[in-house]
């Protein structure tokens, strides 16, 4: 799990600085690490302990940071992008199962795409770096709902 201390370093290595309001909305992500956050939701989670932080700030930080491939920038579909801690310790991204009835986004690590990957590669003679792959559909609680 990443901590403060590494993501200060990372900056460093960026040659930025974790600024007071760069740790308090790294905090944010650190504090919740199954959620992936949009930059509303990082505000209102950060104005409670530092309400002079405004929401233009928020996005600028949140920008910089995925500039900095210290955040990752996630698009839903949902028309508001979304970010986590981008885990560089991992050779590829973990997927996302994405709820269309309560917007509910679930992480999943099975890398299932290897072998696709792989053939792909070889056929098509592209180097492939990294992929990403969503799954829309209907979380269990929804489903239940549903059957009412």
């Amino acid at each position: 799990m990443i901590n403060m201390v590494d993501l200060k370093e990372k900056l460093r290595e960026r040659q930025y600085k974790l600024t007071s309001q760069r740790q308090t909305i790294l905090q944010s992500f650190i504090d919740n690490p199954d959620r992936h956050l949009s930059a509303e939701d990082v505000y209102n989670i950060v104005r409670l302990q530092s309400p002079d932080l405004g929401l233009a700030t928020v996005y600028r930080t949140l920008e910089l940071l995925s500039e900095l491939d210290i955040l990752q920038k996630l698009d839903f579909g949902d028309g508001r992008s979304r970010y986590e801690i981008n885990e560089m310790s991992t050779p590829h991204h973990h997927h996302h199962l994405i709820c269309l009835s309560c917007g509910r986004v679930r992480e999943f690590e099975d890398d299932l795409l290897e072998t696709l990957e792989t053939a792909i590669a070889r056929k098509s003679k592209f180097m492939i770096v990294d992929h990403q792959l969503k799954f829309y559909g209907y979380c269990q609680e929804c489903q239940e709902k549903g059957e009412d």
